[in-house]
């Protein structure tokens, strides 16, 4: 582990890459080891039983903890600004195992206009079938919050910048009205990373992420995280994710996604700098009716963006002209850019929310939630830049097509 004592406090990439180990205490082992074992041997009864009773420190079972998930935990802690966190199995595992810690029966959760499929199919189809009340507000004007607010409202849960559309949420100004009636704050900060946004710093009590992108960043995994205060993930780990869902991250994902994390910001530098050239680019072509990028001055949060991001992510929305049969035709003359969902990966990925990661809302509720049937979700990759630009530009609809 880095002795900062008597140093100056060390930058992202450093603790990216060192935080919380030593290789003298793995016999110099410059990677950290993998721990592949479901169970921990006691040196004694007593011991085993002292574990179990929190009287004594140590490991149990890898379904409570691991030395090679512990390590990931405390290392994306302490980059996401946290006390703790939690390593899941999926995105979903995660943002399920804080929901279903912190709420009961008659309990409502207010969440924003715009959610990414899954989190919406979950708290819409899901948590309202056990008396749990879905309440969508659009956050992006925090004043709406506070006529929303009841004595039942136990948690506000938002994404920002919001899967697929972008919208932004001013994470000081929701927390603080949140926080004036004793209400918990869960951000969702897959799209920004740590390195863009830290919403804890910002007043968030629980942040959650899809490690599956950015944090792991090669397409390989399916992982989550979770970050907050030592008390709020005792609960989440010994509630909602050992008894509830069982959502436990497996010991070689946590090896690749703290391997990921040693180059977060070189790819988050790429990303942003290829998606802000992409988006500025599409601003200017005839066929694209509209561009959703934080870092363009035309973005409606544009000011937000720049008060809350270190810079703008590596995520564009756009609506291309003929609506949604213009974006697939553009979309399947693509050469390298690839049609997958997913984001985050070194590949540039193109999808249609609509049709899929976003097929779980009816046409009416992605029209009330501000989907469009034509927006096109792109995640700029690690290409050279002028490669995926020319892709998208010989993809896009001639001045031709679009009179015809």
């Amino acid at each position: 582990m880095l002795k900062q004592s008597g140093l100056p406090k060390v930058g992202f990439a450093t603790r990216a890459i060192h935080h919380g180990y030593d290789p003298q205490k793995e016999q110099g082992a410059l990677t950290p080891p993998l721990h592949l074992t479901s169970t921990f041997t006691f040196e004694t009864a007593e011991a085993g039983g002292e574990m179990f009773a929190g009287e004594r420190e140590g490991y149990i079972y890898s379904r409570i903890s691991n030395p090679t998930l512990d390590l990931l935990e405390r290392r994306v802690a302490n980059l996401e600004g946290g006390e703790a966190a939690l390593a899941n199995s999926s995105g979903m595992g995660a943002i399920t195992s804080v929901l279903w810690t912190f709420l009961s029966q008659g309990d409502e959760v207010i969440v924003d206009k715009t959610l990414y499929g899954c989190t919406f199919a979950f708290m819409r189809h899901g948590l309202s079938r056990f008396g749990v009340t879905i309440t969508h507000v659009d956050m992006t004007d925090p004043d709406n919050l506070v006529a929303a607010i009841n004595e039942k409202t136990k948690i506000i849960y938002f994404e920002t910048p919001a899967n697929p559309n972008m919208r932004l949420v001013d994470i000081a100004a929701v927390s603080a009205i949140a926080h004036a009636k004793g209400v918990r704050v869960v951000v969702d900060n897959t799209y920004a990373t740590p390195l863009l946004t830290r919403p804890l710093e910002l007043g968030a009590d629980l942040v959650v992420h899809s490690a599956t992108k950015y944090l792991g960043g090669h397409g390989d995994l399916v992982a989550g995280m979770v970050v907050g205060s030592e008390e709020d993930l005792t609960q989440v780990r010994m509630v909602g994710m050992k008894d509830m869902t069982g959502s436990v991250m497996a010991p070689f994902n946590a090896m690749l996604v703290t391997r990921g994390l040693k180059t977060l910001e070189l790819r988050m530098a790429r990303h942003c700098e290829t998606a802000m050239m992409l988006a500025r680019e599409l601003e200017r072509h005839p066929a694209v009716k509209k561009v959703f990028y934080p870092g363009l001055e035309s973005f409606e949060y544009f000011e937000l963006a720049k008060r809350q991001m270190a810079d703008f992510g590596g995520m564009i929305a756009f609506e291309v002209a003929g609506g949604m049969q213009g974006g697939i035709a553009m979309m399947n003359r693509l050469q390298l850019i690839q049609r997958a969902v997913s984001l985050g990966d070194c590949e540039t990925l193109i999808q249609h929310p609509a049709s899929m990661t976003h097929s779980t809302y009816t046409p009416e509720e992605r029209q009330e939630h501000g989907i469009s049937e034509g927006l096109i979700r792109l995640s700029a990759g690690l290409e050279n830049p002028d490669d995926i630009l020319n892709d998208l530009m010989n993809a896009l609809p001639s001045p031709n097509e679009i009179a015809a």
